[in-house]
């Protein structure tokens, strides 16, 4: 028994430290940006033409597909009569690709009539550069409507447009399905969105910028909480980071991206860099106008938004709408491939300050709220800069050093038990015969 259990302990410090060395990492090529991350999770779904062959996505699923230019795809939601259901879709293009003003993706949920219930277009405007870009559809219950409010088989509609001098590759699908945790007392929730809130952007951070790492995609995006950030190596031609900001009931996030000079040409490039904003279902929140560039130090602000709050949802303004509950929110930064050709391949140094301001406020939801929520662990994520996988990483490899040390004394307390247990053995038993062999097979061998 105590050897079968030594092995399990044993067995169970491997198979973590496998399971850590199992995580996935960011793939780079000599001198070239990163890929998109997929997250390892995500399921393969092919997307159907025809409604009637959709296949069903299933809650807080993780999927991936393709669409080809001037494609609608379906998949099949069940849906009951009484939760929320949001499914988002991130494109990512080739980044070596062709992409102009308009292309893009439609997200809608359609019930078994066609009626949308909402949609969303995640498109590239004027800054023209391949990048993943996201948006997210919803099914809402809502007490006075009488649309899509039914139980049973809803659509998930994904369109994608692309004009004719854009590239023809299919673009890659990161689809996510989400359910919305019920509310405590829904009869006491406002049901107005708010009119006003504060909108003077933020005293600056005074501490002294710390490195970073972004990442590569929703799924390693690094954690930031309020200071000012320089991205480690600086920023490349055609790259994108994600970085992912804990943003709690009644708070407000506020985000500013900087380019510093490059002394290698001064040749001006309109919509250098993109800045985006996501909220934690992967809805786009708000993108700043795209920054211009020559040569010299330049920042672009993401607009004031409104604290986190339930009755947001029934603003007409989308930005103000997407600031609906609290949870990871997404900040990615693209800096133009055009910056290549006057600039050089090297990264540009890029620091990004963040203000979360207001205090923290109750969930309106019941139980666990999931990715609905910020918890101390999410703070300790941000404050530490670690993506989900790192934080991942680090508690299983905080398991193996325990699990180490523990199947390390029980080894050590085996043998001096062996040993104690053989000496005494040795000590009552008869003495050989000379010339003759030790009993029990003599004393204990050195080790």
């Amino acid at each position: 028994m105590r050897q079968r259990s030594r092995g399990r302990v044993a067995l169970a410090a491997v198979a973590a430290m496998c399971a850590a060395a199992a995580l996935p990492g960011q793939a780079y090529a000599a001198g070239e940006p990163a890929a998109y991350t997929f997250d390892p999770g995500a399921k393969k779904v092919d997307g159907a033409e025809a409604s009637t062959d959709a296949s069903a996505l299933t809650p807080g699923s993780v999927y991936r597909s393709s669409i080809k230019p001037g494609q609608k795809l379906y998949y099949r939601l069940n849906l009951d009569a009484k939760t929320n259901g949001y499914v988002s879709a991130v494109a990512v293009p080739r980044s070596d690709g062709q992409v102009a003003y308009g292309d893009g993706i439609t997200v809608s949920i359609r019930d078994s009539t066609d009626l949308q219930c909402s949609s969303e277009a995640g498109r590239f405007e004027s800054a023209e550069f391949p990048r993943p870009i996201a948006a997210y559809a919803y099914r809402i219950v809502e007490k006075d409507s009488s649309t899509c409010q039914e139980a049973g088989t809803y659509n998930v509609l994904i369109e994608r447009e692309s004009k004719e001098t854009s590239a023809p590759d299919e673009w890659d699908l990161e689809l996510r399905y989400e359910s919305e945790p019920q509310l405590k007392a829904a009869g006491s929730m406002p049901t107005d969105a708010p009119e006003d809130w504060p909108s003077a952007s933020p005293v600056p951070p005074t501490t002294a910028p710390q490195k970073r790492s972004g990442g590569t995609s929703y799924y390693d995006a690094t954690g930031l909480e309020t200071g000012e950030w320089k991205e480690e190596g600086g920023i490349k031609p055609g790259q994108t980071l994600f970085y992912r900001v804990p943003v709690d009931w009644g708070q407000q996030v506020f985000a500013t991206a900087t380019l510093s000079n490059n002394n290698a040409s001064d040749e001006y490039i309109g919509s250098a860099l993109a800045l985006s904003l996501d909220n934690p279902a992967h809805g786009h929140v708000d993108s700043a106008t795209p920054l211009s560039y020559s040569g010299k130090p330049t920042s672009v602000s993401l607009d004031p938004l409104p604290p986190v709050a339930y009755e947001n949802r029934y603003d007409s303004n989308s930005s103000v709408s997407a600031m609906r509950f609290a949870g990871w929110y997404y900040l990615s930064v693209t800096l133009s491939p055009q910056i290549a050709k006057s600039y050089g391949k090297n990264g540009i140094p890029l620091t990004l300050r963040v203000k979360v301001e207001g205090t923290a406020g109750k969930s309106p939801y019941t139980g666990d709220a999931g990715i609905f929520s910020v918890t101390q662990d999410d703070r300790d994520m941000a404050e530490n800069g670690l993506s989900g996988p790192q934080a991942v990483k680090s508690g299983r490899m905080k398991m193996v050093g325990a699990v180490g040390i523990g199947a390390g004394s029980v080894l050590v307390l085996g043998l001096g038990v062996w040993t104690l247990l053989a000496r005494r053995r040795a000590a009552t038993a008869p003495a050989a015969p000379s010339g003759g062999n030790q009993p029990y097979g003599g004393p204990p061998q050195a080790w």
